[in-house]
């Protein structure tokens, strides 16, 4: 994060925001510049991808689904948007640490090792983030988790890209804080960071858009739009984020119902049937 504080201080914080009494290096400048930065690229990041994804991907005949919320493209936007400043303020002080040189996040790259462990390091973050991800995300499935963090998640019962976003704001966290953690315990290249962030948010909007096509070799291993969906109307199963891995060993994995041949379309079809008949 300290790449993006230090181009927002060059080219904006310092010729027009902060006095000159306040270098870059204090602590409460630092602070508050990682909140903005968090804020307006967490909401940035969100819309421009569930935006895309909802005009370009997202089958849109899935808004006449039975369990379809009235206006509830726009009420996922309304919760996310009031969300994630929320999420920012548990966020920005881990922002900060990294920022003051507590983490193992490094900069250069020494030869075909230092690109090979490059290359390693990003494996590693996918499989250590879906691990914590999946006993977090079953964890909030608890009764009392449930009902008062995770439960407003759930109200999308038939999502779209707009919802991958709209979490209760500890959720949101508890959900994003192994991509955090991982850089303070693994050695993390700081541009790499900066492209799995992005990668974590496009992924976590891909596995809301309802896109369900996965290459037949990938389709037992990576947990995509199919997987989650079926999370989302049976609630105690797929709970992994990128791999279905994690699910199989805690036996909660479920074969997506699309996969079989169930897909939401055909009730939204067999409801347009009902409608014609009456």
């Amino acid at each position: 994060m300290d790449i993006a504080l230090e181009a927002c201080d060059r080219y904006f914080f310092s010729p027009y925001i902060y006095p000159e009494s306040w270098p870059e290096s204090y602590w409460v400048r630092q602070v508050l510049s990682l909140y903005i930065i968090t804020v307006i690229s967490g909401w940035s990041l969100y819309m421009l991808q569930a935006t895309f994804s909802y005009f370009f991907i997202f089958d849109r005949r899935l808004e006449k689904h039975p369990q379809f919320l009235e206006n509830q493209s726009r009420l996922e936007i309304a919760y996310a948007s009031k969300s994630i400043p929320f999420m920012a303020l548990f966020t920005v002080p881990l922002f900060f640490l990294e920022v003051r040189g507590y983490s193992r996040l490094y900069m250069g790259i020494s030869g075909v090792a230092g690109w090979s462990f490059v290359a390693l390091s990003a494996v590693s973050f996918l499989m250590f983030t879906d691990c914590l991800i999946y006993w977090i995300h079953k964890g909030l499935h608890n009764r009392l988790a449930y009902k008062y963090i995770h439960k407003p998640h759930h109200k999308w019962k038939v999502p779209t890209p707009f919802a991958s976003h709209a979490f209760h704001p500890v959720d949101g966290f508890l959900q994003s804080l192994p991509y955090h953690i991982y850089p303070f315990i693994f050695p993390l290249h700081k541009l790499t960071y900066l492209v799995l962030f992005v990668f974590v948010n496009v992924w976590t909007v891909s596995i809301h858009d309802g896109d369900y096509k996965v290459p037949d070799f990938l389709r037992p291993f990576v947990n995509g739009a199919a997987h989650h969906t079926d999370h989302h109307l049976f609630y105690t199963c797929n709970y992994g984020q990128f791999f279905t891995l994690w699910d199989r060993i805690g036996g909660s994995f479920k074969y997506p119902s699309a996969f079989e041949g169930k897909l939401l379309l055909k009730d939204v079809q067999g409801r347009g049937n009902k409608e014609k008949g009456s």
